[in-house]
């Protein structure tokens, strides 16, 4: 009954789901809405943390370069619109297996890392996003040091 209703206040508004790609209860949006709210934690949103949120959400999802933009814009809103990282972090948790919910931490770290300083607040919010998708602080503290590996390997290759 809800359902409906609330669909015909969509359907009012214009914003039918028919015409939406992605939705709340996307987990593409949870990522991207946590990695949004990641870059932007520190108060500075540089273009390698840019390209960087790009590049790993469309390797992660094999998205094209408008549904990576459409994707980051929808998911920008959903974070300015929510009161906590509950609404994203729950979706995760629901949709996805351990190994999966690893991989949205070392997507984090990939972020973190993209402008080559970690900010407390950062750390502070992957260790946050963390407990709340019941990935271990062993395996948080092993994405971090993959990452970081990975990127010196970069840097030496």
């Amino acid at each position: 009954m809800f359902d409906s209703l609330m669909q015909l206040f969509r359907d009012l508004a214009g914003a039918s789901e028919d015409n939406q790609v992605f939705s709340d209860s996307d987990l593409r949006v949870a990522t991207a809405a946590l990695l949004v709210h990641l870059m932007s934690i520190d108060g500075v949103i540089d273009d390698k943390e840019n390209e960087e949120i790009r590049k790993v959400l469309q390797q992660h999802y094999a998205l094209s370069d408008e549904e990576t933009s459409e994707l980051i814009d929808f998911a920008s809103q959903c974070d300015e619109e929510s009161v906590d990282l509950f609404k994203f972090t729950s979706v995760l948790k629901r949709e996805l297996d351990e190994e999966g919910r690893i991989k949205i931490i070392e997507m984090m770290w990939q972020l973190v890392f993209a402008d080559g300083e970690i900010h407390e607040f950062e750390d502070n919010l992957v260790w946050r996003v963390s407990e709340l998708l019941g990935v271990s602080r062993r395996d948080r503290i092993r994405m971090r040091q993959h990452v970081r590996s990975q990127l010196e390997m970069d840097d030496d290759g």
